[in-house]
């Protein structure tokens, strides 16, 4: 199916404001989010390589360190697959890299990944795809889908950000466990993608940090 075609992509800033719309006649609690969160960035980017790359560098650290590492890496040369492909786990430790992420930035170096094939794929084969190499997951899939392929229905749903800013937006007494959040969200459907930005950016008001990249 061309990607043009495509009726579940969030592409341009009126499809947020229409998720938006959406989310607050559903769950009037996101209206309270939206207003003082602001405006809701759309979080478009690439795919590919690149992309992939700067999701598992983000896996488990601060935004400030992702941010930290990925230039240093970027600087000594090895956001080039090619040359990340041959990279040692010296070099890459000097760049900031543990040697578990090394070895998952490697194999994604050396992966033949068909990403013009995943773009038009249904989620849950992108999901099944990316998972295949170590040290990408469902949420680092996820986190694909929907900022470099724009799908507009996923929640990732074990994001420690995303679970803590429900539970504060809702007045839950612990985190929703990734189950928990799953099943919560089914009422945001068909845009709860849009709901996670909206989340994401509560987070940011509330724990006056970002909650992802």
């Amino acid at each position: 199916m061309p990607l043009k075609a495509r009726k579940d992509l969030i592409e341009t800033q009126r499809d947020i404001l229409e998720g938006l719309g959406y989310l607050e006649k559903v769950e009037p609690k996101f209206a309270d989010a939206i207003a003082l969160a602001g405006e809701i960035p759309l979080r478009r980017r690439e795919g590919g390589f690149k992309a992939l790359l700067e999701m598992i560098l983000s896996q488990q650290v601060s935004v400030a360190s992702a941010n930290a590492i990925s230039k240093r890496l970027g600087d000594a040369g090895f956001k080039n697959q090619s040359k990340l492909a041959k990279a040692t786990e010296e070099q890459l430790k000097a760049c900031g890299i543990s040697r578990q992420k090394t070895r998952y930035l490697i194999a994604l170096a050396k992966s033949e990944l068909d990403y013009d094939y995943l773009h038009n794929q249904p989620d849950e084969v992108v999901i099944k795809s990316l998972t295949t190499l170590p040290g990408i997951g469902t949420w680092t899939a996820e986190i694909y889908l929907m900022f470099s392929l724009g799908r507009r229905d996923i929640i990732a749903a074990g994001d420690l950000a995303l679970q803590e800013s429900t539970k504060i937006l809702f007045g839950l007494p612990n985190r929703p466990t990734e189950k928990e959040l799953r099943k919560m969200s089914d009422n945001w459907s068909p845009w709860r993608s849009v709901a996670a930005r909206v989340l994401w950016a509560y987070y940011r008001v509330e724990k006056n940090r970002e909650g992802i990249r």
